[in-house]
């Protein structure tokens, strides 16, 4: 009783964030899962389309909303803890800081780990979710200072624009190579002997993440009123995304082409780059994640319901549900091949650019199989998130907060 008490605390338009950030949640681990467990993964990206099929590409594609509905909710979360009367400028660039440091170095360390189960430096170290997160962090802790309005107008430049970037190339940089592959171009950061992959880079993730801090102003409207402007702007961001993708001329470095297949043709108009995030990948995910919000905030879900809860809860649910499903993905591999498993299964997965000649040639499992371990790996989650959500609501321990 106690714990239901606490987790009914929240008001409605944070459960609604809450229940948006959770649902994507559970769509980041089919995704993970995918890449540690499907035998596709091994040697294809999904997203080929001379290699993929509508099923698994669809698989891939829904999983494309996690990120900017990550960057954008935080955005509205930080305003949020701020709302001006709350806490001022000051504490909230603290607050930002302070939190992308600890994303950074968890990423550095925690989530290497959890990559790999090794702690060899012959791969790459990855600069994933946390990394951005982090980094953008850091970054909003100066911008929060600008104007409202001038920040909106910024990140809606940026957003819009940043695509006449790619005609640069880190390589035209020389040795400040590096620096383009941290704002724009995804890219190997080489230092010695030890190697980053820079998968997310700060433009255009740092603009979602103001856009957000920006929206998170809606939430002081009336409840018609924000849910009327949500509609709105979810809507015409789904219009302008299927307009700029027609057209074919603008909005993404990959046009779409007819294909072999209705589902094919359907899924080229749809498969919009995400490294860096193009204006069209974001209209195409921040659209519809708008318009579900809406939704959320005009019918709230109870806040035992699992979004609201690993929602509510979003940093310790990633660490974890990487660890389990890596944990589980060798089990299944020992269950399977024996103890030959030990010789092959702590290297880097091929999907995740490890050595493929190590594994065996049939390595993986079906894409049923990949549902179903998704579907366990979240149902194993529940129960431990919703524990955690209950401690965070009961207790006030500063250390908390970075969980």
């Amino acid at each position: 009783m106690a714990l239901m008490d606490s987790l009914t605390k929240p008001g409605p338009r944070l459960l609604s964030i809450d229940a948006l950030r959770g649902s994507v949640m559970v769509l980041m681990a089919l995704d993970h899962v995918r890449d540690f467990f499907h035998t596709g993964a091994m040697s294809f990206s999904p997203t080929d389309l001379t290699r993929t099929t509508p099923i698994l590409f669809f698989t891939r594609w829904i999983t494309h909303f996690c990120l900017p509905v990550f960057m954008f909710a935080a955005g509205m979360g930080a305003f949020l803890w701020w709302q001006p009367g709350n806490h001022t400028k000051g504490q909230l660039s603290r607050f930002l800081w302070t939190r992308g440091i600890w994303f950074i170095f968890v990423e550095l360390t925690v989530m290497q780990f959890a990559y790999k189960f090794s702690i060899s430096f012959k791969y790459p170290i990855f600069l994933l979710i946390l990394w951005i997160f982090g980094a953008c962090m850091i970054g909003m802790a100066a911008l929060v200072h600008l104007p409202t309005r001038w920040l909106l107008v910024l990140s809606i430049v940026v957003i819009g624009l940043h695509d006449c970037l790619n005609r640069l190339d880190a390589s035209q940089f020389g040795s400040g190579s590096w620096v383009w592959n941290l704002l724009h171009q995804p890219g190997i950061i080489r230092s010695g002997s030890i190697s980053f992959l820079v998968a997310y880079t700060l433009l255009p993730w740092i603009a979602v993440m103001a856009a957000g801090f920006c929206f998170g102003g809606v939430f002081m409207l009336d409840v018609a009123a924000r849910q009327r402007i949500m509609r709105r702007i979810g809507m015409a961001a789904v219009v302008l995304f299927f307009v700029l993708r027609a057209v074919n001329r603008y909005g993404d470095p990959a046009p779409w082409s007819g294909q072999k297949s209705v589902a094919l043709t359907v899924a080229s108009f749809l498969n919009c780059t995400k490294y860096p995030a193009s204006l069209d990948f974001l209209l195409m995910t921040l659209g519809p994640a708008i318009l579900v919000l809406a939704c959320l905030d005009r019918y709230p879900l109870k806040a035992a319901n699992p979004l609201i809860v690993f929602g509510r809860v979003p940093f310790f649910y990633f660490v974890l549900h990487f660890y389990a499903i890596h944990i589980l993905a060798v089990l299944m591999a020992w269950l399977r091949y024996g103890g030959r498993a030990f010789t092959f299964i702590f290297n880097l997965l091929p999907s995740m650019g490890g050595p493929a000649q190590l594994f065996p040639a049939n390595f993986g499992y079906s894409l049923g199989t990949v549902y179903a371990v998704w579907v366990l790996i979240v149902v194993l989650l529940y129960p431990v998130c919703r524990w955690f959500a209950g401690v965070k609501a009961r207790r006030r321990d500063w250390w908390l907060s970075y969980l």
